[in-house]
C-alpha cells in the first residue's frame, strides 16, 4: 500500500495472512444444508425479544405492532443477505470487524467495531432487564412473594435500583471471567424451551383472541407502527449465525439465502401469532394515554404511574404496563399455572442470552485490543482461566450500570442504534467492494445486490431515525468519542499501521475462529 493510500479512509486493510493462518488450525467441514441454517437461525433469533420488547411495542403502535415485526424482518433480510456475501469472502467464522477490517479498511472497521460494542454489550443489559421482570414474576405467583418495588425498578418507574438485573449480569460476568460457554446441547436445550413456550402460547391465546381488541389497529399511525419496528428490530438480532457460518455450508449460494429467508420468515411468522394472540386477550394492546388522551411514551416516570392508577382503580394491568406480558396474558385468559410456566421458561432461557451477548462484546473488544487499536492491557488473558478476563470485568462492570438504572425498551433502542449503523455499514461495503474490487471471490453472492444492498442501507437508516430521539442522538456521540479515541491513540498504535502481524496459536484465544455460543 503506498503512504498515499495509507491516509485514504479505505487505507490500512488488515492483511488475510494472519486471519487465514489461524483458520487453517481449524478448518472448517462443509456439512450444512439449507434445513440446517434454517434451524440455525431460529435458534439465534426467536424468543428474546418477544419475550421483553411485547409491552414496549404494544405501548408505540398499539396492534399495529404486527405491521412492525415485518417491517423489522425485511430490513434484517435484505441486511443479511448483504452480510453473507461479505462474510464469505472472508473464509473464517467471525464478527463484522473482522470482515470490515479485511475488505474494507482500518478506519470503517473502528467505526463497525465501536457500534458492535455499543450493540453488544447494551443488548445485554436489555435482555438482563427484561429477565428481571420475569423473576419477579415468578417470585409473586409461584411463591406468594412480592420484592420491594424500590429495589426491582430502576428511577423511570419510581424504585432506586433493578436489583435483579444486576445480579444476572453480575453472574454472567464471573462465569465469563472463569471461562464458562455455553454447550451446543445446553443450547439446543433452551432453544426447545423458547419454542414450546411460544408455541404453548400461541395454541392457548390465538383461540380465544376477540377480534374487536384490534380495532383501532394503528392508534399510533405509521410513525408509531415504524417506531415500533425500530425498537423490535432487537427481536431479530442473531441471524447473523447464518451469515457466519457461509464456510461451514454446502452450496452456499444456494443455501445461504434459503436459510437467511426460510428462518427470518418462521420467526415472523412465529412474532406474529404471538402478537394477534396477546393482542386479541381481554388486555387488548392499546397504548396507555393520560387523562387528556395523550399516549405516553415508554419506559418513563409518567407512564409508571399511570399504570399504577390504572391498577388502583380496579382494572386489569394493561398489556404495555406489564414487565412480564406473555406470562400475564395466559394469567388473564384463565391458564393461571400455564402461564407461570411461561415465565419460567423465560426466567430460564434468557441468562443464555445475556451470556451470549457479553461474550460477543468482549471478544469483539478483545480483537480490537489485541490489533493495537485499544489499550493491549485489555487484551490480557487470565494466566488460568485462559479468558480475557480484564477486558471481561470492563464489560460487565458498564452491562450492570446500564442495567440497573434504565429501562428495557430505551437500551435495546440504544442497542439497536449500533446494530443498524452496522448493518448499513455492511450493505455500503458490499456495493463498494463490487465495484473496486468485482473479481475478488465470492462463495456467496447477494442476488440483486443493486437492488437489495440500497434497500439495506435505506431501511436500516429509515429505522435509525424512527427511534426516540435519545437514541438517535446516542449513535453521533458514541460514534464522536470513539473517533477522538482513533485518531488520538489508536491509530498511531495500530499493529497494521505498525506492520506488526499477529498469529495467534490458541484458537480459543482467537475470536475469528471461536465457535459463537447461538451455534
Amino acid at each position: 500500500m503506498t503512504r498515499g493510500n495509507e491516509y485514504m479512509i479505505f487505507g490500512r486493510v488488515k492483511p488475510l495472512d494472519a486471519i487465514l493462518a489461524t483458520a487453517e488450525k481449524r478448518g472448517l467441514h462443509r456439512s450444512l444444508g439449507a434445513f440446517q441454517l434454517t434451524m440455525l437461525g431460529i435458534g439465534a433469533v426467536i424468543g428474546t425479544g418477544i419475550f421483553v420488547l411485547t409491552s414496549e411495542a404494544a405501548q408505540k403502535a398499539g396492534p399495529g405492532m404486527m405491521l412492525s415485526f415485518v417491517v423489522a424482518g425485511f430490513v434484517c433480510a435484505v441486511a443479511a443477505l448483504c452480510y453473507s456475501e461479505l462474510a464469505s469472502m472472508v473464509p473464517v467464522a467471525g464478527s463484522a470487524y473482522t470482515y470490515t477490517y479485511a475488505v474494507m479498511g482500518e478506519l470503517l472497521a473502528w467505526m463497525v467495531g465501536w457500534a458492535l460494542i455499543l450493540e453488544y454489550a447494551v443488548g445485554a443489559s436489555a435482555v438482563a432487564v427484561g429477565w428481571s421482570g420475569y423473576v419477579v414474576g415468578q417470585f409473586q405467583n409461584q411463591l406468594g412473594i412480592t420484592l420491594p418495588a424500590a429495589l426491582v425498578n430502576g428511577p423511570y418507574a419510581g424504585g432506586i435500583i433493578n436489583l435483579p438485573a444486576v445480579l444476572i449480569s453480575l453472574l454472567v460476568t464471573w462465569l465469563l471471567v472463569i471461562g464458562t460457554t455455553e454447550s451446543a446441547r445446553v443450547n439446543a436445550i433452551l432453544v426447545c424451551i423458547k419454542v414450546a413456550a411460544l408455541t404453548l402460547f400461541i395454541a392457548l391465546a390465538l383461540p380465544v383472541a376477540q377480534k374487536e381488541h384490534f380495532e383501532p389497529f394503528m392508534p399510533t399511525g405509521f410513525t408509531g407502527v415504524m417506531g415500533a419496528a425500530a425498537s423490535i428490530f432487537f427481536a431479530y438480532v442473531g441471524f447473523d449465525a447464518v451469515s457466519t457460518a457461509a464456510e461451514e455450508t454446502k452450496n452456499p449460494q444456494r443455501n445461504v439465502p434459503i436459510g437467511l429467508i426460510g428462518s427470518l420468515a418462521v420467526c415472523t411468522v412465529f412474532y406474529l401469532l404471538v402478537s394477534a394472540g396477546a393482542i386479541g386477550s381481554p388486555l387488548g394492546a392499546q397504548p396507555v394515554a393520560d387523562a387528556a388522551g395523550r399516549v405516553l411514551d415508554p419506559g418513563t416516570t409518567e407512564l409508571a404511574a399511570r399504570c399504577k392508577a390504572v391498577v388502583a382503580a380496579g382494572a386489569l394491568e394493561p398489556l404495555s404496563c406489564s414487565r412480564e406480558a406473555l406470562a400475564h396474558v395466559l394469567r388473564t385468559i384463565g391458564w393461571v399455572k400455564i402461564g407461570n410456566l411461561i415465565g419460567l421458561a423465560a426466567t430460564l432461557a434468557l441468562p443464555s442470552v445475556v451470556l451470549m451477548m457479553m461474550f460477543g462484546q468482549t471478544r469483539v473488544f478483545f480483537t480490537m485490543a489485541r490489533d493495537g487499536l485499544l489499550p493491549e492491557r485489555l487484551a490480557a488473558v487470565h494466566p488460568r482461566y485462559r479468558t480475557p478476563h480484564v477486558v471481561t470485568i470492563v464489560t460487565g462492570i458498564a452491562a450492570t450500570l446500564a442495567a440497573a438504572f434504565l429501562p428495557v425498551g430505551k437500551l435495546a433502542d440504544y442497542s439497536n442504534s449500533g446494530t443498524l449503523f452496522a448493518f448499513m455499514m455492511v450493505g455500503i461495503s458490499v456495493l463498494v467492494l463490487r465495484r473496486v474490487d468485482p473479481t475478488r471471490h465470492r462463495p456467496f453472492r447477494t442476488p440483486l445486490v443493486n437492488i437489495v444492498a440500497p434497500l439495506a442501507v435505506l431501511g436500516c437508516i429509515y429505522l435509525y431515525v424512527s427511534l426516540p430521539w435519545a437514541a438517535i442522538l446516542v449513535l453521533p456521540i458514541w460514534g464522536s468519542i470513539g473517533l477522538l479515541i482513533y485518531f488520538g491513540y489508536s491509530r498511531k498504535r495500530s499493529h497494521v499501521g505498525r506492520g506488526i502481524i499477529d498469529v495467534v496459536d490458541d484458537p480459543n484465544l482467537q475470536p475469528e475462529v471461536a465457535r459463537p455460543l447461538d451455534r
